[in-house]
């Protein structure tokens, strides 16, 4: 019996994909369809190679590029190499929540100098120049009194 095999369209439909994505990936030598019909050029994909896919989505998801995923696929990674490169990529996701929380707390401190004061409820009323001073007062939480003497000096 004959192993029942799904088109492209099906398969990129499944993974909520694009056929052009899953032709790049072929392209690049990281799944091959299992079977091309040579009258329509329809690609046909089996369950391993629907596996394979599976694999290759969940590894760019994580943040491997393609030449890394094709060499974890191909079997040209050892244990220890991939090891490394996982370690690679969780030290890499761990430095983006950290920036991510850095501008959490930027955006918490913005928030509160807003909410503080009684200028910004007039924004709309100052003038260009004013509004501009005040929203690097209130936007510029870092160190504000460098930014302060420089801002004043660039005003004068």
């Amino acid at each position: 019996m004959e192993e029942p095999l799904m088109k492209i369209g099906e398969v990129a439909a499944f993974f909520n994909v694009s056929v052009k994505a899953i032709r790049i990936y072929e392209k690049k030598g990281i799944i091959v369809p299992a079977k091309i019909d040579p009258d329509t050029g329809y690609r046909y994909y089996s369950a391993n190679q629907v596996q394979t896919l599976n694999a290759l989505l969940e590894l760019k998801m994580l943040g491997f590029s393609l030449a890394e995923i094709k060499n974890i696929i191909a079997g040209g990674i050892n244990h220890s190499l991939l090891m490394e490169a996982l370690a690679r990529k969780r030290l890499a996701w761990q430095d983006a929540i950290a920036s991510a929380e850095s501008k959490i707390d930027v955006i918490d401190k913005i928030t509160e100098h807003i909410s503080q004061s009684k200028e910004a409820t007039k924004l709309q009323e100052l003038t260009d120049e004013q509004r501009a001073w005040l929203l690097v007062k209130m936007v510029c939480v870092g160190d504000l009194q460098s930014q302060s003497v420089l801002s004043e000096a660039l005003w004068l």
